[in-house]
């Protein structure tokens, strides 16, 4: 696995975990921000042939 891939899955992990947390405090704002930069980050995984697990 390459360092590019370990970068997108280790931020993708640490955006899950933020927005979790974000939707159990009622942070919608920052649920909104977070589940576009998880989209962002799936988007830029695919353009690059990067395969995901989630």
């Amino acid at each position: 696995m390459g360092e590019f891939t370990t970068t997108i899955e280790h931020r993708l992990d640490q955006a899950h975990r933020s927005l979790q947390e974000a939707r159990s405090t009622g942070d919608e704002y920052l649920a909104d921000t977070l589940t576009a930069e998880i989209e962002d980050l799936h988007r830029l995984a695919s353009d690059n042939g990067v395969p995901l697990q989630r």
